[in-house]
């Protein structure tokens, strides 16, 4: 059985939740394996709508198990909360959902810490969503972090808590006056006597599981250009949203992984602070925005709305060696007359010959575009490629050529079922199945 990673090809909101739940019919286990609960996945089932933000998307199928792997930062406050929404709706996570015990977790402060730092930066804030993912990877990187299997042992859980909450007061005074040292503590120990039911060990998990043939589709949050390593730096997240990142994150060796498939729309689009060449901050774009309800999934924040960028996801393709690619939304540009499409970046009247890793440089960017014609027709809920306008087509035909990469899937609506299989000798033909 084949193991896939799924990433995102952009600057994340791609609709990996959607590419992801329709992908799981064909697998055994879900694991997710970096980021944080700033992330939203969601997944339209039959018109009903789940937003998911810890939990991998492949919950919503009752056979199916997940994990969350030790690259994710865990807030304990937030799981718990999913798991109830969760079971509220008739989706149940006992026996199905599993946390690696290698997890780090976030507490109240790391929150506050974050709130604080994206003040401090002034006009350069990088636009966070202050939930604490970003001084929770900081603690696991400094070597103070704590993770899951600390929550279950009240000698080692105090002492940590106690040695990163006074030195968290020292840089921030304020922090004595909105949280409570001892409340923090009782808080985690409660949290983790909750959910110790759900933790493993993630790596023997996962290995094991794959060692009795059984096949694991890994999930990734944020996107490429996100990427603490490889993205548009400093104005990342604080994981490696990459395709590697999922060894990483969650134990399991390169060797073991058969491929990988990035999502990307067919536009681009950015929340928060940082380069965007593409952007329209015009009618247009508030158009896009409008049609394509881009409101962040764990925040509701707007999202900026741009051209499609080949150089981004070019970039992407090369970065994560994708098999192929999955474009998302095709239907929100159905009342376009005209598209544009950047192929190239100038730099001070030359042609930039990669993607520039300095960000002074990239804001001085001038894309480059090619200008296509619209398809002015209805493309949402189609399932045959061959119903789709022949503009529709000739648009799709032209992103594979300029990213060098198969499209393989073209989503034309969030449920399920509006989904379409570009290539019938695509290596992803055995593995969606939209009905």
């Amino acid at each position: 059985m084949a193991n896939l990673i799924v990433v995102g090809a952009q600057w994340g909101d791609e609709g990996k939740g959607k590419i992801v739940d329709l992908l799981t019919a064909r697998f055994d286990v879900v694991a997710r394996y970096q980021g944080g609960h700033n992330a939203g996945h969601t997944v339209i089932i039959n018109g009903r709508k789940y937003v998911l933000h810890l939990i991998p998307s492949g919950i919503l199928h009752p056979e199916k198990l997940c994990l969350i792997g030790n690259g994710v930062v865990l807030d304990p406050i937030a799981l718990k909360k999913e798991i109830e929404d969760l079971d509220a709706a008739g989706i149940t996570c006992n026996g199905r959902l599993f946390i690696s015990n290698r997890a780090h977790i976030i507490l109240e402060y790391h929150r506050f810490v974050e709130q604080g730092d994206e003040e401090r930066r002034g006009q350069e804030k990088i636009g966070t969503t202050n939930r604490g993912i970003g001084p929770a990877y900081e603690d696991k990187m400094g070597r103070r972090g704590l993770r899951v299997c600390d929550l279950t042992n009240p000698t080692v859980l105090r002492r940590r808590i106690e040695e990163n909450f006074l030195a968290k007061q020292a840089a921030f005074p304020a922090l004595a006056d909105s949280l409570s040292l001892e409340e923090v503590f009782r808080n985690a120990c409660a949290l983790g006597e909750e959910l110790s039911q759900y933790v493993v060990d993630g790596a023997e998990f996962l290995n094991q599981s794959m060692n009795e043939g059984k096949s694991v589709l890994f999930e990734g949050a944020q996107g490429t250009l996100l990427d603490v390593d490889h993205g548009t730096y400093p104005y990342v997240t604080a994981s490696s949203a990459t395709a590697g990142g999922a060894c990483i994150g969650t134990g399991v060796g390169p060797t073991r992984i058969d491929g990988v498939i990035g999502i990307s729309k067919a536009y681009t689009t950015r929340v928060g602070s940082g380069p965007f060449p593409t952007e329209l901050l015009d009618v247009t774009g508030e158009e896009i925005r409008k049609r394509g309800q881009e409101f962040g999934a764990s925040t509701g924040r707007p999202r900026r709305c741009g051209w499609f960028d080949a150089v981004v996801v070019r970039y992407s393709c090369l970065i994560n060696n994708l098999g192929s690619l999955v474009i998302t939304k095709l239907d929100v540009l159905d009342e376009l007359k005209e598209i544009k499409i950047c192929i190239g970046y100038r730099y001070k009247g030359s042609r930039l010959r990669s993607f520039p890793p300095e960000i002074s440089v990239l804001d001085e960017c001038k894309p480059e575009y090619l200008t296509v014609k619209g398809w002015n027709q209805r493309t949402a809920g189609i399932r045959d490629l061959n119903e789709l306008p022949v503009e529709a087509r000739d648009y799709l035909k032209r992103l594979s050529d300029l990213v060098n990469t198969e499209i393989s899937v073209v989503s034309t609506g969030p449920d399920r079922k509006e989904t379409i299989v570009v290539s019938p000798h695509s290596h992803l033909k055995s593995w969606i199945r939209p009905d």
